[in-house]
């Protein structure tokens, strides 16, 4: 006999609707967790290895005010660019201080007998040498429809 109620047939059904449901969307932000943890680290390390290498830049940049009239070569394994502004009459010196196998910190100074200004102090790409103030190469040759 049939009483024209449901049956527990479409409730088992929509039981397990709602039960795989909630297991899809627990393993969707498990795995939302995971990669924002795994980005966080990241972002700890870089930033850990910013200021490591800006240590290491202040105590070379020390160095550097320290022999102002002969500015070395190299110090604590960076080798120093250095040359004579003409329009300034300053050293325009510059060094890189690696982070990581991909990141560098470059510093470009410009050094008076009894002070300094820094011209640049950087995070950027190994070898990017052109670079831009923020490490991007602009390519401006893209053609655009002008609407003719």
């Amino acid at each position: 006999m049939n009483n024209g109620g449901t049956g527990t047939g479409s409730a088992s059904i929509v039981l397990i609707f709602a039960v795989l449901c909630l297991t899809v969307f627990s393993i969707i932000a498990y795995s939302s967790a995971r990669a924002g943890k795994a980005m966080t680290d990241a972002e700890v390390r870089l930033v850990k290895q910013y200021y490591d290498a800006d240590a290491i830049a202040e105590m070379i940049t020390a160095e550097i005010m320290l022999n102002t009239d002969d500015i070395p070569e190299s110090v604590m394994g960076a080798e120093i660019e250095s040359y004579l502004d003409f329009d300034t009459w300053a050293q325009i010196v510059q060094f890189n201080c690696g982070m990581n196998d991909r990141k560098e910190l470059h510093v470009k100074l410009e050094v008076y007998p009894d002070y300094y200004n820094i011209l640049s102090w950087r995070m950027r790409d190994i070898g990017d040498e052109d670079g831009g103030d923020f490490g991007f190469i602009f390519d401006d040759n893209l053609p655009v429809w002008d609407g003719n």
